[in-house]
């Protein structure tokens, strides 16, 4: 006698299951002769496919659960690592906060605003960013912002302006002491430092003490020559 089949046979043909859903076929079907073939196949596969779209949703909502940072949150953290630090430059000072590896060169240019100081072979080798560091010269690209919490800091902003330049600044147009310009602020600051050193009182002497700063366009002689007028001139 030929044996009729069941509804879970008839209700979702084989052949449309191994097609359409071929992870299907490494899962046996459940067996008529146990008592949880009672489930249809098309209900045994609903029950798949819920499973496998719970293992797919914890990252999915763990991704769109997580709460946004709060805004106080998000400015610490933008902070992180900076320290805090008061300069006082050219007689003003300015509450800062910066990573302790900012030197004093950048923080000049970047934070403060004050341009003039150059920033030329950022290696302590041409002078163009010398400025005054409680009256001595010193390049800003060799020191951190940080170690000059209490001392006095002087740019080439803070020594003259176009309507009221400095003496040197004066004496450095009249003898044309600069060409492209570029080394110009640093070698007024150190030549305005040699004013109150202990410099001798030659050409060779002048030479001597502005080693430090180098003028690639070669107006030596013409800086000398505004250094020595300011000198005697004081």
């Amino acid at each position: 006698m030929a044996k009729h089949p069941t509804d879970a046979e008839t209700e979702v043909p084989s052949a449309v299951d191994s097609e359409s859903y071929p992870d299907s076929a490494a899962v046996a079907p459940p067996s008529e002769a146990t008592p949880s073939s009672r489930l249809s196949r098309r209900s045994f596969l609903s029950h798949l496919g819920a499973a496998g779209l719970a293992a797919a949703a914890p990252p999915v909502l763990a991704s769109t659960s997580t709460p946004t940072a709060p805004p106080a949150a998000q400015k610490e953290a933008l902070t992180e690592g900076t320290v805090a630090l008061n300069l006082r430059v050219n007689g003003q000072s300015h509450a800062l906060q910066l990573d302790p590896r900012t030197t004093l060169l950048d923080c000049l240019r970047e934070n403060l605003a004050l341009p003039g100081t150059k920033k030329g072979c950022d290696h302590g080798q041409c002078g163009a960013c010398t400025v005054h560091v409680n009256g001595r010269r010193v390049n800003s690209c060799l020191s951190f912002a940080v170690m000059h919490r209490n001392d006095e800091i002087t740019t080439i902003e803070g020594i003259g302006q176009p309507d009221h330049l400095h003496p040197m600044q004066a004496a450095f147009i009249e003898h044309d002491g600069y060409q492209c310009g570029y080394c110009t602020s640093g070698q007024i600051m150190s030549a305005v430092a040699v004013l109150k050193e202990n410099v001798g009182p030659t050409d060779a002497d002048v030479k001597q003490a502005m080693y430090g700063n180098i003028c690639r366009c070669g107006a030596y002689s013409n800086i000398v020559a505004a250094v020595q007028q300011v000198r005697h001139s004081t």
